[in-house]
């Protein structure tokens, strides 16, 4: 090797150093953003309040308006990666803790059927805190939020365009 070629090499070995975090970051990781109603009393809401406004324990904003969060059906893979991100939790682990719950007169956040029905509830009702991928938030809603979530499938995770139904060509003779 020549005199030269060494501190280039050098200068490569560091770059590729410094860039290593960034090329093994993992592939699964998604942004879920948490979504507010357009008039929501806080702008920002960290982890803490999030789990709280979710396991019911906070049920009022700043200005005493009743909060509602919404969840996705416990099997819906955004649902998946929300609890594990916020609670460490699946959906299924907290069941026991809303039985209990229940028992005291506490019921479970309202459940949904998909994002959309999640932009248009979240959208149309005060106080609710729901979460949708952060590349669906359009400008019916507020994002109060926004949580990385890794090791998950991407199924449901990402906004990619629906494939379109293919047009029937056949023409009858």
């Amino acid at each position: 090797m020549t005199r030269t070629a060494r501190p280039l090499l050098r200068g490569c070995l560091l770059l590729a150093w410094l860039l290593a975090p960034w090329a093994m970051a993992d592939p699964s990781a998604a942004m879920i953003a948490v979504i507010a109603h357009g008039d929501f009393a806080q702008d920002a809401l960290d982890s803490a309040e999030l789990a709280a406004i979710f396991r019911r324990t906070q049920i009022i904003d700043q200005r005493g308006q009743p909060l509602v969060p919404v969840n996705l059906p416990g099997h819906d893979a955004l649902r998946v990666a929300f609890s594990r991100t916020l609670f460490n939790l699946e959906p299924a682990e907290m069941e026991a803790y809303w039985n209990e719950r229940y028992f005291h007169g506490v019921t479970p956040p309202h459940v949904v059927a998909s994002v959309e029905a999640m932009l248009r509830f979240v959208a149309a009702t005060d106080g609710a805190v729901g979460y949708v991928p952060l590349c669906a938030v359009d400008e019916r809603v507020k994002v109060v939020a926004r949580l990385v979530a890794r090791s998950v499938a991407h199924h449901g995770l990402d906004c990619a365009a629906p494939s379109l139904p293919k047009l029937q060509t056949e023409f009858a003779h």
